[in-house]
């Protein structure tokens, strides 16, 4: 029997997403939201496995600002919550999605007393289902719109925000986390 194709997101358009999210989406490559979230995160855990857990330590760039540890467990946590997103819109869900507050998230998260490599764990962990639910929808799922957070959105429109919202931290932890490791 042959193996079944996957089916490949497409690219979103205007009006898929969130507008706010545009300019991060804009960074990913390709037209498929499951190839562009597997590179990824091989992309983000080379960048940060390597970096020990003394010198992450609290480590921000400006007080007020996230430390790198808190980025990386944001990270999952966005992505969870978008996961769901994706869940409920490709499911048809008609009830709207509500919003949520990063910062509140972060803040009562303590993800500064977790170890890097237990944080870079559950990231994977999160990737993984992702790639998981997105590998298994079916073509026509790629298409359905649901409401989020007060905007009209695609499941590709979701997952694209997902890769582009990485992108942009990934750009913050390499220009203005790492190059404190460094000096």
């Amino acid at each position: 029997m042959p193996a079944t194709t996957r089916p490949r997101s497409g690219r979103p358009q205007d009006g898929e997403f969130a507008d706010y999210a545009k300019s991060d989406i804009d960074f990913v490559e390709g037209d498929d939201a499951v190839e562009a979230l597997a590179a990824q995160e091989r992309t983000t855990v080379a960048l940060l496995e390597p970096l020990g857990e003394a010198k992450v330590a609290g480590l921000t760039y400006a007080p007020g600002k996230w430390t790198l540890k808190e980025v990386v467990g944001h990270l999952a946590d966005d992505e969870r919550i978008f996961a769901y997103r994706v869940l409920c819109v490709a499911r048809d869900e008609p009830l709207a999605l509500p919003g949520f507050d990063e910062k509140l998230y972060v803040a009562k998260a303590g993800f500064e007393g977790r170890s890097l490599r237990d944080l870079l764990g559950e990231y994977r962990s999160v990737r993984d289902a992702t790639l998981s639910l997105l590998s298994g929808l079916p073509n026509e799922a790629w298409l359905r719109r649901g409401e989020v957070n007060g905007y009209s959105a695609t499941v590709r429109g979701l997952a694209f925000h997902v890769a582009g919202h990485e992108l942009h931290h990934v750009r913050l932890l390499r220009e203005r986390y790492l190059p404190l490791l460094r000096s």
